[in-house]
């Protein structure tokens, strides 16, 4: 902690209570969380699985996850990092049955919520919100207005009684006032006032029961939404004590990060779950809460002391990142958003203020650019952007981010940076299904559910691995249209047709056989096998695979998300059929649906000007920051109000006054700001097309500017194209490793390269889905005994010694038909040939379990984890580095006072292990050894199938061997040198299909 400053070190090292951690941008704050979970370990207050750090992202626990990495000397388990929902839904996956919610319920995303409304439209009984015009038109407005009462914890029941009352008391002057204001009453005749006052009982009453309808229709189909996650949890705290005092018992410190985007909901669940101790540390910005959109209670972070009055502050002022002038001039900015901020409501502590103090003493360039046109501006931007990479040699093309208000504002400055040939990369969070790798798989799969598809049929003979001409393929549109035919009718007699040569012939010929060949399929296969058919049969992966290039990588990218979208598809329905699946796609993409976008940092290419909203840049910095459109009514937008709005009655997170729209903007704006280094460019046109001119943002004024009185064009540099030919640009250096990593390294490092640099999707096998399910079924199964110990054992409330837990057989824990219902449960029927294939292995593994059950079932197993996941670090001394190596444990038994690893296998058996069979559990070994500090008794792979068990355990001459092989195997990966290493392997290798390089 050496490198941290006062405030931080204070932060980071706090003991006992609540602490509320005032971060300002670019202060350090995942530092300073990152450090105080380190320190609550390092100093045993707390193991690692002990503390409970929520996040709003994947991206940012999983960043969490990785500095602890590389902060802790030694391994871990089980680090409870979290987003809010995630934390939620793995709670309810273990205990959500003991508040009636199914054991394996769907997660439901807005699309498929919308679906499930419009599927049931009827259900809902709508009439106010249901014009007869567009019955679907009010659907997302319902859906946004049910995700905002979840938001407040508002249950139907709740919303079912405020309706009643207000139906009751429809005479009071209380109902009259909420719904007209008194210039309003005066200018209603009586007549009218009564009709609107039954217009509002009715829609109250109407909405109330459309969301009670809605609630019963998730838990008929097993589902539940990312709202239901959160209050489902508060709803098995609070009726169930005994889970709560479980898991208080356990989390014995929670830190959330940036605190003020969370909501009422969210905020109740860290309450009840960090009493009575009250070790919670929670760390944000008002200034920063940006997501009031998604629910963010803004009044969580100002209402924080008052819920705890004798929480520790610590304030983060110094900052990191930003040049002071620019620090000046977001602070006196956002000051325009007093009194609703924190430094106001607090300004009774002493000396207490947020102004950030640069750590910088460089200064600075900050202008506002005005021009004539939105094509000016854009020209205006990307000049400013060429004249500071050409005069300053150290500066790259990732240095620059294009700032927007909304997405539709980026198209401008995409489409300049792409004719001026400037890397970029445009950050979004939707847009999947504009893709063009995904608008051709959507093509292919068209054309598999009807061949007559032309224009599907069309982009598909156009993709260069078919290598028709453009002369061709206006030749066979020509005779299309001729003759009033398909396209697919045209290539089919494509020998009959005049001007048709016989290679033309032979490419036809290949197209119409690999689509006549794989309609034949369709019946038999899923979406996603067939989809991977076609890309290898076709050459598409092959040739996609072929050469490194950031367009390749984000290809791939792209074609894993909508492959693991295929797969959650496949998993939720109950006719996985191409026809249904496209069906579905329709219904997403009428219901404004553009497929949601991961970011992976790693195959975002190395050196691009970034363009996103100002959303998208949150967390991000730059040295050279461009904010557009600061024109009236693009940025301050115009207030949108929620087409369906909470009554006030019902709402319980406290509103601030004043214009609470503006000041979101101004925060949003501030935000944008202070992601800035060096430079800040403010840009505005007068023009954006139509009759009026833009007026300059009010925020202009607010800042003091005035527009640059030289021109902000300059004389235009040629940039050369980047030669990325035998550079490794491309290739990111893992922060952690597995042993499949390590494994499939060993065998080949070009397969390698496939599964883990490309991310290429693969085939599966039956043995793969069965094995899964079989693994599946066996966590389920030991994880309800264990907590059926937890709770029998009454350790919780010092009912019992401990020396009493588990002296029972496995049948007084868990009964033979749970098992069974488990397996139903959880049966994956992915890549079987057929029915008869998928019936086969369903009896297998029902047989199998029975058999397991039946000679476990007297025994006494004290499972002590589960599917424990472990961090462990190797020390390479002769760099003086060291490596980290994760994974997953499949059991951890307690066993004659030491532990036993166990691992389950669904094949078969070797008569003897050799030193690389026993690699994966030696790994385990060297885990437990030093994050349990207990003598590990045992490896045991325990082979289902059979029913049998090999065990033995590691010497620590094997350990030492097994250390220096994959400190090795590290060091050439390190190299980021790829040579393929064909062989027997090759027979067996997922890729073999699309490898250059194979030997079969």
């Amino acid at each position: 902690m050496k490198n941290l400053n006062t405030e931080q070190l204070k932060a980071a090292t706090f003991q006992e209570g609540p602490l509320l951690i005032v971060a300002g941008a670019g202060t350090g704050k995942t530092t300073v969380i990152t450090q105080r979970i380190s320190h609550l370990i390092d100093s045993k207050r707390a193991k690692s699985d002990e503390i409970l750090a929520l996040t709003f992202t994947d991206k940012a626990s999983q960043e969490m996850q990785e500095r602890l990495d590389m902060l802790l000397p030694y391994g871990y388990v089980d680090m409870w990092a979290h987003t809010f929902h995630s934390f939620s839904q793995r709670i309810l996956e273990s205990y959500g049955i003991d508040i009636g919610l199914p054991n394996s319920f769907k997660l439901l995303n807005q699309t498929e919520q919308w679906i499930l409304l419009y599927n049931n439209i009827l259900r809902l009984k709508l009439d106010y919100y249901r014009p007869l015009g567009n019955p679907t038109k009010f659907l997302h407005a319902l859906l946004k207005h049910f995700s905002r009462l979840k938001d407040e914890a508002i249950t139907p029941k709740e919303y079912l009684e405020y309706a009643e009352n207000l139906r009751l008391n429809s005479d009071s002057a209380h109902f009259l006032s909420q719904i007209l204001s008194e210039d309003e009453r005066d200018k209603l005749t009586e007549k009218e006032v009564r009709e609107l006052k039954a217009q509002e009982i009715k829609k109250s009453q109407e909405v109330s029961d459309a969301y009670h309808s809605y609630q019963e229709l998730l838990l008929e189909n097993n589902s539940l939404d990312f709202g239901d996650l959160i209050n489902y949890c508060l709803k098995l705290f609070r009726e169930r004590p005994k889970i709560l005092a479980k898991f208080r018992s356990q989390f014995k410190y929670i830190l959330v990060d940036e605190f003020q985007d969370t909501n009422w909901a969210q905020y109740e669940l860290i309450k009840l779950l960090s009493a009575p101790k009250n070790n919670l540390t929670v760390v944000g910005d008002d200034d920063q809460s940006i997501y009031k959109f998604r629910g963010a209670s803004v009044s969580n972070i100002l209402q924080f002391k008052k819920d705890f009055p004798n929480a520790e502050q610590v304030y983060l002022i110094k900052n990191y990142r930003s040049c002071q002038n620019i620090l000046d001039l977001s602070y006196n900015f956002i000051q325009h958003n007093n009194p609703n901020r924190l430094e106001v409501t607090l300004d009774n502590e002493k000396n207490f203020s947020k102004k950030l103090i640069a750590q910088s003493t460089a200064s600075a360039t900050i202008e506002y650019f005005e021009v004539a046109t939105h094509e000016d501006e854009m020209k205006a931007v990307i000049s400013k952007i060429l004249e500071l990479k050409t005069n300053n040699a150290d500066v790259s093309w990732s240095d620059f981010a294009i700032l927007v208000r909304a997405n539709s504002h980026a198209d401008i400055f995409n489409y300049g940076l792409s004719q001026k040939n400037i890397p970029y990369q445009y950050v979004a969070s939707r847009g999947l299904y504009n893709k063009p790798i995904i608008l051709d798989m959507l093509s292919y799969l068209k054309l598999l559910d009807n061949y007559h598809e032309s224009p599907a049929f069309f982009r598909i003979v156009s993709l260069p691995i078919f290598q028709f001409t453009q002369r061709e393929l206006i030749n066979f549109n020509y005779w299309a249209k001729r003759k009033g035919r398909s396209l697919y009718q045209i290539l089919l007699r494509a020998q009959t047709l005049e001007g048709i040569t016989e290679e033309t012939v032979k490419k036809s010929q290949k197209v119409i056989g690999l689509i006549e060949k794989q309609t034949k399929m369709v019946g038999e296969k899923s979406v996603k096998e067939l989809l991977l058919i076609f890309l290898e049969e076709s050459g598409y992966l092959k040739e996609i695979t072929r050469v490194e290039s950031q367009n390749a990588q984000l290809s791939l990218s792209y074609l894993n998300q909508f492959y693991r979208k295929i797969s959650e598809y496949e998993a939720k329905t109950h006719d996985p059929s191409v026809k249904n699946f496209l069906h579905i796609m329709e219904l997403e993409i009428e219901a404004g649906e553009e497929g949601s976008l991961d970011t992976e940092p790693e195959v975002e290419g190395p050196d691009s000007v970034k363009v996103m909203t100002i959303h998208a840049a949150k967390g991000l910095e730059f040295k050279y920051v461009f904010i557009a459109n600061l024109v009236d009514r693009r940025f301050p937008t115009t207030e949108r109000k929620e087409p369906i709005e909470i009554p006030n009655a019902l709402v319980k997170e406290i509103i601030p006054t004043g214009d609470i729209h503006l000041q979101e903007e101004r925060r949003l704006m501030y935000v944008a700001c202070t992601r800035a280094k060096l430079g800040l460019y403010l840009t505005g046109a007068k023009n954006y097309g139509g009759t009026q001119k833009k007026k300059p943002s009010i925020f202009i004024n607010e800042m003091g500017l005035s527009p640059q009185a030289s021109s902000p064009f300059v004389s235009e540099a040629k940039v050369a194209a980047q030669d990325t030919k035998g550079k490794r640009e491309f290739y990111k250096m893992p922060e952690r490793f597995s042993f499949s990593q390590l494994k499939a390294y060993e065998n080949c490092p070009w397969q390698y390269r496939y599964a883990f640099i490309l991310r290429v999707p693969v085939k599966g096998k039956p043995q793969f889905s069965f094995g899964k399910t079989i693994h599946l079924v066996m966590q389920k199964m030991f994880e309800r005994m264990r907590s059926r110990q937890d709770f029998v054992q009454g350790d919780l409330f010092g009912a019992q010694e401990k020396s009493e837990r588990n002296e029972k057989a496995v049948k007084e824990y868990i009964r033979l038909d749970e098992v069974i219902k488990m397996y139903q449960e959880c049966f994956i029927d992915d890549w079987y040939r057929d029915e008869a294939e998928k019936d086969l292995f369903y009896e297998k593994g029902k047989k199998i379990l029975k058999e397991y059950y039946a000679e476990i079932e007297n025994e006494i197993i004290k499972p002590k984890y589960v599917e424990k996941s472990f961090s462990i670090k190797i020390s390479d001394d002769t760099k003086g580095s060291q490596y980290s190596l994760f994974g997953v444990i499949d059991r951890i038994d307690e066993k004659d006072g030491g532990l036993e690893i166990i691992d389950y296998k669904t094949g078969k058996g070797k008569k003897a292990l050799q030193l690389d069979d026993k690699e994966q559990l030696l790994i385990y070994q060297m885990a437990c050894q030093e994050i349990f500090q207990k003598p590990i008794k045992s490896l045991t792979f325990l082979y289902v199938e059979e029913n049998s068990k090999q065990t033995f355990i590691g010497a620590q001459k094997d350990l030492d061997t097994l250390k220096e092989k994959i400190i090795s195997a590290i060091h050439e990966i390190e190299k980021g040198e790829f040579k393929p290493k064909p062989g027997v392997i090759c027979k067996y290798c997922d890729f073999r299909d699309i490898c250059e390089f194979r030997q079969l």
